[in-house]
């Protein structure tokens, strides 16, 4: 299996552990290097390596990633024992052909006015790094860690389960 090949098993074993966890904890920063952590509902992981999330224009999230675009996203499964950690870059957007391939009735509860709500917006979180602690096998394993380089490919995951790869363009 090639390098590519191996990057694409990694990432689809991360989004087959999350699959199933429908809300992340998004943690940003704020002023004064103030750490703030918030539910967000995972619209989507894709194979690409991005996760999407609606939200508010007028939030103070969206300030905290204009002032610095890291966060985080934690996903937690007590059913599976599975800890989820998800390092990223995020960016405010603004697509409304995006949003409407992402909508669910539910959203509604946020955005009154559906689609046509002038404060939606969506969160698109590219990822940097992301690990996973799997507590039902008793011993925490490490499958991913992504880092933005597009130079090379880390060396293969050592015998406790830990694997590194270098995504770039080619998820």
């Amino acid at each position: 299996m090639d390098n590519r090949d191996d990057k694409i098993k990694q990432w689809s074993e991360l989004l087959r552990r999350i699959r199933h966890i429908k809300f992340a904890m998004m943690t940003t920063e704020g002023e004064g290097r103030t750490l703030h952590s918030r539910p967000m509902a995972t619209l989507e992981a894709t194979e690409s390596g991005a996760f999407w999330f609606f939200t508010g224009r007028s939030s103070l999230k969206v300030r905290e990633i204009e002032h610095d675009t890291r966060v985080n996203l934690a996903y937690v499964s007590s059913d599976n024992e599975t800890f989820v950690s998800v390092a990223g870059e995020a960016q405010v957007i603004e697509d409304s052909a995006k949003a409407k391939t992402l909508w669910n009735p539910l959203m509604k509860a946020w955005f009154p006015q559906g689609l046509d709500d002038p404060d939606l917006v969506l969160i698109r979180v590219d990822v940097d790094e992301a690990e996973y602690w799997d507590t039902s096998s008793k011993k925490m394993v490490t499958l991913i860690r992504f880092a933005k380089s597009l130079i090379g490919a880390e060396a293969p995951g050592d015998s406790n389960g830990h694997g590194a790869i270098r995504p770039g363009h080619d998820l």
